[in-house]
């Protein structure tokens, strides 16, 4: 990307400040909006986030912070987006903000919850942004082993190898290699349902489950993954599920002590409620709210989800999770 590029991040979670992390190896300034004046204020006199990823200094010269959404992406070029799914329509509706012209690239692993629209597809239908300027930044790539730069792969999708190559240089570094992908759909959808497989796997932990099982889990939850993708979007020539950005990403979801979907689910099958664990939780496990969104969708597809139809109705169905997991057994092969 070249220097005259401006590049903005919006949010400031977890994967938010591991995304400045990485960008501020290769970029010599960046337009961080965080939405709260407290949290700027502390960042600039301290130079770390108060909430995420503290270990991570940044040279806030390097740094334009703002909590006006409208100014930060009018002055900017490239908008990385990272805030969770459930906040995305309203923060950019509340803000009446134009991206008209604007490379538009979505770090966020989740869906549109009632309209049931990935991130891309969000951008495309409701702010006109054209799928030549949209990008996914994907893989198994936890923030926390990022603020400690252990080598991690990410997968940059799009549909302009332009922007791909672009967004790819900006990430790079000696403790991340990327990888270019033109399977925007494919990616999107695979990131989505694996934080669902990621609850599924949190509860069968929770319950006492063990690594056999959990190996039986995942195994049939990439089938599931693949018959989903190739019933609303067959590209299987060109889709290759046991990439990183596809199988990678399930397992470092369903295994990782970092992973807060998988940590969500062990909660539930421990017996907590919906409402407890997310409060204990203290952050957006995506798959909740995703697995609701996909089992709408698949009412028109009539996919064999066996493994997501287990989830929803524990989460939303107040189904019992040693019930439903136990019937689930007798599905998977």
């Amino acid at each position: 990307m070249n220097e005259t590029s401006r590049v903005a991040i919006i949010g400031s979670g977890s994967w938010a400040t591991a995304i400045a992390k990485m960008i501020l190896c290769n970029a010599s300034h960046i337009n961080w909006f965080v939405r709260n004046a407290e949290t700027i204020k502390f960042m600039k006199k301290h130079g770390h986030n108060p909430n995420y990823l503290s270990s991570v200094v940044f040279d806030t010269t390097h740094i334009t912070f703002s909590n006006d959404l409208k100014k930060v992406i009018a002055e900017s070029d490239t908008i990385i987006f990272a805030v969770p799914s459930t906040y995305l329509d309203e923060m950019l509706k509340a803000n009446e903000v134009d991206l008209k012209g604007k490379f538009v690239v979505s770090a966020i692993k989740g869906i549109i919850p009632n309209v049931n629209l990935t991130i891309c597809e969000y951008f495309n239908q409701v702010h006109q942004v054209p799928f030549a300027s949209l990008g996914v930044i994907t893989g198994p790539c936890h923030a926390e082993e990022v603020a400690l730069e252990r080598l991690s792969y990410l997968t940059i999708a799009s549909k302009s190898a332009t922007l791909a190559n672009e967004v790819s240089l900006l990430l790079k570094s000696h403790f991340v290699r990327t990888i270019i992908s033109e399977d925007v759909y494919g990616v999107e959808y695979a990131a989505v349902l694996k934080n669902i497989i990621a609850i599924s796997a949190g509860i069968c932990h929770g319950l006492g489950y063990g690594d056999n099982f959990q190996a039986v889990l995942v195994s049939n939850a990439m089938q599931e993954i693949k018959r989903f993708l190739s019933k609303t979007h067959h590209v299987e020539s060109k889709r290759k599920t046991l990439s990183s950005a596809y199988l990678g990403d399930l397992l470092v979801t369903c295994y990782s002590q970092f992973s807060r979907n998988r940590t969500f689910g062990s909660m539930i099958g421990k017996g907590y409620t919906v409402q407890s664990a997310q409060m204990e939780l203290n952050m957006v496990a995506e798959g909740y709210n995703a697995v609701k969104c996909i089992c709408d969708i698949n009412l028109k597809y009539r996919v064999n989800m066996p493994i997501t139809q287990a989830v929803f109705r524990i989460l939303y169905e107040k189904a019992s999770p040693v019930t439903e997991i136990k019937h689930l057994t007798t599905k998977l092969k």
